[in-house]
């Protein structure tokens, strides 16, 4: 049996300059982001009788890989070359779908892991985000960029910069303990009770990137936001930290339709006039989790403004994909 943990992440810059329409026309796309204390988990099993057992939303028993409808299952199988029938279930610590949080490239990498240490494999994390983007963005021509597969795999706090080569440059934000608790400290994550689907407002993205200057123009502006944020990081500026994820959130809002709504600017709004210093719907939009830049004075306040929703209490992660379990 071999269980893998792979971290969530909280995307707080460049989002959308991840996108190969983007970064290969302007030279590099740039994110920042970090990881958190909230995971997916895959488990894997040799399987008895010489089958494939797939548990999911429904459960799968197939004779070969290819036959299994599970697209990022099947595909992982295929790349890594398994052929030893196994088991394999998946647990998850928030919705699986829709949360902004790359539950869906977590998942892909941590399958990746277990198959991998499976077969005796030693893989660096870096490798598991390069075979992720390949099953997802290659394979599978899924509309999406590469910053969640490269954040599940390497974990911490990171400024990422996606080249036009289509190499990727992970560069560790480096800041005190004492920093990173105070990060935490600042950051409210609230659910906002419904989850969507970040494929066709990725889709829309993407097209209005390949064909409108006003899209380049407002992703160079995300861009820019990105390299701002890893800089007030470095200098221990969270003032600045949140105004930057306030504009950021404001110019994002214009990507493309379904990012925002009426309800979740009803949220913000709220939230803004009970003291946050800004925010910003975390993922493609549409749903998912709301993350707010509070001062501590202003957060009991900014809880009952916002009491309707379901607040989730988290901490960061400085690890990436990891082997919680292994018993061969």
């Amino acid at each position: 049996m071999i269980i893998t943990k792979t971290p969530l992440r909280i995307s707080f810059a460049g989002g959308g300059t991840d996108l190969a329409d983007f970064y290969e026309r302007e030279t590099y796309g740039a994110v920042v982001s970090t990881t958190i204390d909230k995971y997916v988990y895959i488990a894997l099993h040799p399987y008895f009788d010489g089958k494939f057992l797939i548990k999911y939303a429904k459960s799968e028993v197939v004779d070969h890989p290819s036959q299994i409808e599970h697209p990022l299952i099947r595909e992982a199988l295929l790349l890594t070359d398994t052929r030893i029938p196994v088991e394999i279930t998946s647990f998850a610590d928030i919705p699986a779908k829709g949360s902004g949080l790359g539950s869906s490239s977590a998942f892909c990498v941590g399958l990746l892991h277990a198959l991998n240490a499976f077969d005796g494999k030693h893989v660096s994390p870096v490798r598991y985000a390069e075979q992720a983007c390949d099953i997802e963005i290659g394979r599978l021509r899924e509309p999406i960029g590469k910053q969640d597969q490269y954040a599940a795999a390497v974990g911490g706090l990171n400024y990422m910069r996606f080249n036009a080569d289509g190499t990727v440059f992970v560069e560790r934000i480096h800041i005190p303990a004492a920093m990173l608790r105070e990060l935490e400290g600042y950051l409210l994550m609230f659910y906002t009770g419904t989850t969507r689907e970040a494929k066709s407002i990725l889709a829309d993205q993407r097209a209005r990137t390949a064909s409108c200057e006003a899209t380049r123009e407002t992703l160079l502006e995300l861009r820019r936001f990105a390299d701002e944020l890893k800089e007030a990081l470095q200098r221990r500026d969270l003032s600045t930290f949140g105004q930057i994820l306030h504009e950021a959130w404001e110019l994002k809002r214009s990507l493309a339709g379904g990012i925002s709504n009426e309800r979740i600017d009803r949220y913000y709004r709220q939230a803004r006039e009970a003291g946050a210093v800004g925010g910003k719907l975390l993922g493609a939009g549409g749903g998912g989790f709301l993350l707010l830049c509070v001062p501590e004075a202003r957060r009991a306040v900014v809880r009952a403004a916002l009491s309707e929703l379901r607040e989730l209490p988290f901490a960061l992660d400085m690890q990436g994909t990891r082997i919680a379990h292994i018993d061969q």
